[in-house]
């Protein structure tokens, strides 16, 4: 690494530091995708959490970005799902036209209705212990430059630390030493878990009611999400409460 690059990482590391040194466990994530998005001049940013197959958005610097997150998540398709299967980083520099269309044939047209037309996802964490992905966008088809790629995986690398030290908090503030009761603050990652767990109970009664496997309930429940422009935990939120079932005829 020359003298150059070391000072630009140098420069990076001073930026998040300044950026995260106040910033509370709940707002840790936010300001890091801030950051980042600020310093590789990006349209806007955002952490996706992996888990079984269904990803988790987890923080995101605007509406524009949550709902490339959310995207990703319903379809089950997109560069962010690829990074974070096999640990290294999936740049997208044009989803409007050429190979990214290709490969994300759904996930691409959708992407550059909502503005984005440029995705690079980064791995948090490596394979086989990849935990998600911090995701980069650009409202402009753009090839991500060797620094920038430098300085974003650096970035990612500080929001794994952060993530993975937060959790481990959480977990140790219900170790049955105390609770939401006694002051101590609740799990931030609770509300997503609440979500992630409904949908694997809607994958659970799509499997015994059309005696399926896992991955193919999975597979209707996207495909009947997506067919009434719902999201994944809405839809599943729905089967749950009965609201609405699959039949055993039911195409996708």
């Amino acid at each position: 690494m020359g003298h150059s690059d070391e000072r630009d990482l140098a420069w990076a590391l001073d930026a998040l530091a300044d950026e995260v040194r106040l910033a509370g466990p709940g707002d840790m994530l936010g300001r890091l995708c801030d950051v980042a998005g600020s310093l590789l001049r990006m349209t806007c940013a955002s952490v996706l959490l992996s888990g079984d197959g269904m990803p988790v958005p987890l923080t995101a610097t605007d509406e524009r970005a949550a709902q490339v997150m959310e995207l990703q998540a319903d379809l089950g398709e997109g560069p962010s799902l690829d990074a974070a299967s096999t640990g290294t980083p999936v740049l997208a520099p044009d989803l409007s036209a050429g190979p990214d269309v290709e490969r994300w044939p759904v996930f691409a047209p959708l992407a550059t209705t909502l503005g984005v037309q440029a995705l690079y996802a980064l791995p948090l964490g490596c394979d086989p212990y990849c935990v998600g992905t911090l995701d980069l966008c650009r409202d402009i088809p753009a090839e991500l430059s060797a620094r920038d790629l430098r300085t974003a995986q650096l970035i990612a690398g500080v929001v794994t630390v952060a993530l993975t030290t937060l959790q481990c908090q959480d977990e140790y503030a219900y170790d049955g030493e105390g609770g939401p009761e006694d002051g101590r603050r609740a799990p931030w990652l609770g509300e997503l878990a609440a979500a992630h767990d409904t949908v694997h109970q809607a994958v659970g009664m799509i499997m015994a009611r059309l005696r399926i496997a896992a991955d193919e309930a999975l597979a209707r429940l996207r495909a009947h999400a997506f067919a009434r422009g719902r999201t994944l935990p809405e839809a599943a939120r729905d089967i749950v409460a009965h609201r609405e079932r699959f039949e055993p005829d039911l195409s996708m």
